[in-house]
């Protein structure tokens, strides 16, 4: 293991992740005393940088928790599972490979393979996280990604809706998903590997190759251009889905329940939630 790797989290990067990190961990209230968390590692730059930092975290906070790293190998190629063990033994990460044949099966699929791929990682990672004992599993998602879904919800699905920073299963019982990362940016994950002269798989799924035409890729060009006119248009778009005036909407609903704004808009209530008939009189 690589320690100026481990001290460069604390150092020079101690503002853009560390601290970061830490602040999703506490004001989301991610891990608690007797968690044993399935630390889920793509083998990638952020699911890596969340172990080492998970890693970290397990041994100077006081929050007592328990870790499994796992890695699921869905069929990669023999360089990129070695890059990947490799990478764990640089940082000193104890890896569990589990073999999976999930590309044999997203190979057959006619139509959306990728879709059909995350399902399969999904339910593999809930059951085998559930397996070891685990009753959280931790995912590398980052702050660009919270965003990138924001849009993407309401460009191509006509909702409005974001990345949680946890959530409860809904097919596992007592298991949920924790998102560390989620205030870290991706710019600041890209320098912190670039600054330790790391080199991580990048997509490593043998059938569709690119990701170039996704609808993720077309979101990530709309914020670079978005960013040249309005700096702050990152930070807005984050903070606009924990700003929600529910009055302002045509509709919504929660969970099975809907509301629309005509069921209350006999009452007189306003934009800002004041009775407007209540006012006048």
């Amino acid at each position: 293991m690589d320690i100026n790797i481990d001290r460069s989290l604390t150092g020079e990067f101690s503002k853009t992740i560390w601290s970061k990190f830490r602040k999703s961990i506490d004001e989301y209230k991610m891990i608690e005393n007797g968690d044993r968390i399935g630390v889920c590692i793509s083998g990638g730059k952020d699911s890596m940088l969340m172990a080492k930092c998970l890693m970290r975290l397990q041994k100077y906070s006081n929050i007592s928790f328990d870790t499994e790293y796992i890695v699921m190998d869905p069929g990669y190629a023999e360089e990129n599972r070695s890059k990947i063990v490799e990478n764990a033994e640089l940082l000193g990460i104890p890896v569990k490979i589990m073999n999976t044949r999930i590309f044999e099966s997203t190979e057959k699929a006619e139509k959306h393979p990728c879709f059909l791929c995350a399902r399969l990682r999904r339910g593999w990672l809930y059951k085998t996280a559930q397996e070891l004992g685990c009753n959280k599993i931790a995912l590398g998602h980052h702050f660009d990604d919270v965003i990138e879904t924001i849009l993407m919800g309401m460009l191509y699905g006509s909702q409005i809706q974001t990345m949680m920073p946890k959530i409860h299963s809904e097919n596992y019982e007592n298991v949920q998903v924790i998102r560390p990362l989620y205030l870290v940016r991706e710019a600041d994950i890209i320098s912190w590997a670039e600054y330790n002269s790391l080199h991580f798989i990048q997509c490593a799924c043998r059938i569709t190759k690119s990701e170039g035409s996704s609808k993720r890729a077309e979101v990530k060009q709309l914020l670079k251009s978005l960013r040249e006119v309005n700096p702050s248009v990152d930070m807005n778009i984050f903070r606009s889905v924990e700003n929600v005036n529910l009055q302002t909407l045509i509709s919504y609903h929660r969970g099975n329940e809907y509301h629309h704004f005509l069921d209350d808009f006999d009452k007189g209530l306003s934009v800002k939630g004041t009775n407007k008939f209540e006012k006048d009189s």
